[in-house]
């Protein structure tokens, strides 16, 4: 299997108001987890002041990505970027791409040039409130500030998947099925397409003002800002590079979509379009 769209970080300053946003777009989201994890590679385990709640996408058998809603939960823990992050806007500031191998990955990309010092691990509660659900564990491979500008950037393989796939949380009553696309306005396209390209190990293939990526499971777009309205028609980037939104599969053609936010959202080329203003800073793509 090559590189997936694993999933998308949303981020917020009120992670309740932003759970009842995706709630009321027809989203079933899992309980309340806080992030814990090592601040270096070889460190203890230590919570850090984030939580999330996701919008599970696919079957246990066959994941299809998933939309992370995050906020800051307790003030005084680190918080890994995010209040960097929400300075610039509320949305998505997180892309993960999945893998098979974090360490096979970590030797390519430091072949590609990328100063990564190793694995980073990262764990949480399936659900807060009950433990018996089990902890749910990650290895990451996060790229250094400098090296993504765009926002935390990373390979992401699942330890315990089927901890968080779960039936219960995999109908949503918008009838999303995929996280089958993603689109970031950046300023020079050439230049961000050579770095993405270095970090997935895919090759990109242009259009008019824009770079593609093929993954094995979704298409990664860039963007120039005038090339923007071609992918979601109005819109506009509130400063760059801005991770603009992501392309939703459904099981239904979109009508569950329409039905729900049909006062928000409107109907567009390829799809129906829920707009940033009524989704967390993020434009939705229903498809």
């Amino acid at each position: 299997m090559g590189v997936t769209l694993d999933h998308v970080g949303v981020a917020a300053h009120d992670l309740d108001a932003l759970a009842a946003t995706y709630q009321g777009l027809g989203f079933t989201l899992t309980p309340l987890a806080r992030h814990a994890g090592r601040l270096r590679p070889d460190g203890p385990v230590v919570p850090f002041g984030t939580g999330n709640r996701c919008a599970m996408l696919g079957t246990p058998a066959k994941p299809q990505g998933y939309l992370e809603l995050i906020a800051r939960i307790d003030p005084n823990a680190p918080a890994n970027s995010l209040d960097r992050f929400l300075q610039r806007y509320e949305g998505i500031h997180i892309v993960a791409f999945g893998i098979d191998d974090a360490e096979a990955e970590l030797a390519r990309l430091r072949r590609e040039g990328f100063d990564l010092p190793g694995v980073a691990y990262l764990e949480r509660p399936v659900d807060q409130t009950d433990a018996a659900k089990g902890i749910a564990k990650f290895a990451r491979l996060p790229l250094p500030n400098e090296a993504s500008p765009e926002g935390r950037m990373q390979l992401m393989r699942h330890l315990t998947p089927e901890l968080i796939w779960r039936d219960a949380w995999l109908e949503h009553a918008n009838r999303a099925v995929q996280l089958a696309g993603l689109a970031i306005c950046v300023a020079d396209v050439a230049e961000a397409a050579g770095r993405f390209a270095r970090l997935t190990g895919v090759a990109a293939w242009p259009s008019v003002g824009m770079a593609h990526f093929e993954l094995a499971d979704a298409r990664l777009t860039l963007a120039a800002p005038a090339a923007l309205e071609a992918l979601l028609p109005g819109v506009a980037p509130p400063t760059l590079p801005f991770i603009a939104g992501v392309t939703i599969a459904t099981a239904d053609e979109g009508a569950a979509i329409r039905a729900i936010a049909g006062g928000t959202g409107r109907n567009v080329g390829h799809g129906f379009l829920v707009p940033p203003g009524a989704a967390g800073g993020t434009a939705l793509l229903f498809r």
